[in-house]
């Protein structure tokens, strides 16, 4: 039988890019006629992805290429313009590169006895590209890295668009979105979708292709987000394919500063530290970062603090309160970047304070550390709601923190949180060690992930 060939677009990204590469391993593992080629699109520097991208070039796993693309002049856009209208932009560019690999790839398989094209699967912001599928009469499928909830709102947008066409008011009153149990309050959506800037714009075009997508694969399983997924199985959008969590368990790793982390917690009692990670965009101005070490001395339980600070500043020490390091000693331990996959699997971790991007709450669940929430940008807010509302599977902080706002979190709400996500006989913590255990057993053999990339592998086999 021919072999299958697949070409995946991810947004250039390292939550991303990590999140496709595992995605197309689990594929390759479920199905040896599978083959994925990855077109790499260039973004702005980024030291980390750029690690990671050349790793793949030097070992590429078995069964999948990776294909630099040449790099394209960034758009020339107002600098007040949004972050999504920015990669909306920046993805409109790439689309004619992506054409010709694809004709490249297509023509080259076509010549070939042994594999055949069988179709594109795009990161969620790359489904405009749905037409260069179109164009070569292939299917596409849309990869969402993000969950269950953040597609019920792409699935949401459209309508409501068609009904109201200017940007959502802060003043609005909750919406009923498809795959929440409960209506959502207008404070935890996304920023885009407030956005004049071409946010809001950016958010409703990528959303109106998830239906020419022949499928949609999310990275969540059935267990965490049954009732979310059972309204998609309507007939009315294209079959939705649960297949996470995709995490990478060999972890990423790209500072020296490693070894000096886990050493520490190897000195830490079992469940004893609370973990502070707020991802690789998650940074603070001087008074939260005040604020936050105050909280985290008043309450007196052991902390690792991946901290962060925003520009102009660039040392965090000055940032900190007079002595704090000195009262700490021992018991905290303050680093520049920390490998949040084996922190959080280290047995010292006893609870999260985290910015609740999906790849992170994935991870979290996986190990059963509980989280609290503290959103930053992007769906964050959302995701901090699902957790904390929906599934009661989070310390509620915030669920509508912005990064870009002036807010500060105090002290003693630091406090009350870091006690609360750290109480060792709490049920919230009992369900996270529950769901952690079928978080595992949904990515084994027969388990609901497992089953579901097969039905999508054999819906990929079907249009060949």
């Amino acid at each position: 039988m021919k072999k299958l060939e697949l070409i995946f677009v991810p947004t250039p990204g390292i939550g991303h890019l990590v999140s496709t590469v595992e995605f197309a391993k689990l594929l390759i593992n479920h199905n040896d006629r599978i083959r994925v080629t990855i077109l790499s699109m260039k973004w702005f520097p980024d030291a980390a992805l750029d690690a990671y991208t050349k790793s793949l070039t030097a070992l590429p796993p078995d069964g999948i290429q990776l294909i630099d693309l040449p790099r394209v002049d960034p758009p020339s856009l107002a600098p007040w313009k949004s972050a999504e209208s920015i990669i909306d932009s920046f993805i409109k560019c790439y689309i004619p590169p992506v054409r010709n690999a694809v004709r490249d790839i297509v023509s080259m398989k076509c010549s070939s006895d042994e594999t055949r094209v069988a179709g594109l699967v795009l990161d969620l912001f790359c489904s405009p590209m749905v037409d260069i599928a179109t164009d070569f009469d292939l299917p596409s499928y849309i990869f969402i890295t993000s969950n269950a909830a953040f597609l019920g709102l792409m699935f949401y947008l459209p309508t409501r668009h068609s009904l109201n066409s200017s940007e959502f008011q802060s003043s609005d009153p909750e919406h009923v979105i498809p795959g929440f149990v409960n209506p959502v309050p207008t404070y935890v959506l996304p920023s885009a979708v407030f956005s004049k800037d071409g946010g809001y714009a950016a958010y409703v075009k990528v959303a109106e292709r998830f239906k020419d997508a022949k499928g949609i694969i999310i990275n969540t399983f059935e267990e965490v987000e049954h009732y979310a997924l059972n309204c998609f199985s309507n007939g009315q959008n294209p079959p939705v394919y649960p297949v996470g969590p995709v995490i990478n368990l060999n972890g990423l790793s790209y500072s020296d500063s490693d070894d000096k982390v886990m050493k520490w917690l190897d000195d830490q009692p079992q469940s004893s530290v609370v973990f502070l990670c707020f991802g690789s965009m998650g940074s603070f101005k001087a008074p939260q970062v005040k604020e936050t070490a105050l909280g985290l001395e008043q309450s007196g339980f052991r902390f690792l603090w991946s901290l962060r600070v925003q520009p102009p500043q660039n040392d965090a020490s000055n940032m900190l309160p007079d002595g704090f390091l000195e009262r700490v000693q021992g018991r905290g331990m303050i680093c520049s970047w920390a490998p949040q996959l084996k922190v959080l699997a280290h047995k010292a971790i006893g609870g999260f304070i985290s910015h609740c991007g999906w790849n992170s709450i994935l991870e979290s669940l996986w190990f059963g550390v509980p989280i609290v929430t503290w959103p930053l940008y992007a769906e964050q807010q959302l995701n901090a709601y699902k957790m904390v509302t929906e599934l009661g599977l989070a310390v509620e902080m915030r669920l509508n923190y912005r990064k870009d706002s002036d807010e500060v979190v105090m002290a003693d709400e630091i406090e009350k949180a870091v006690g609360m996500v750290m109480d060792g006989g709490s049920e919230m913590r009992k369900k996270v060690k529950e769901m952690g255990e079928i978080a595992r057993k949904s990515v084994m053999e027969g388990g609901t992930s497992f089953n579901s990339i097969g039905k999508l592998i054999e819906n990929m086999i079907g249009n060949n």
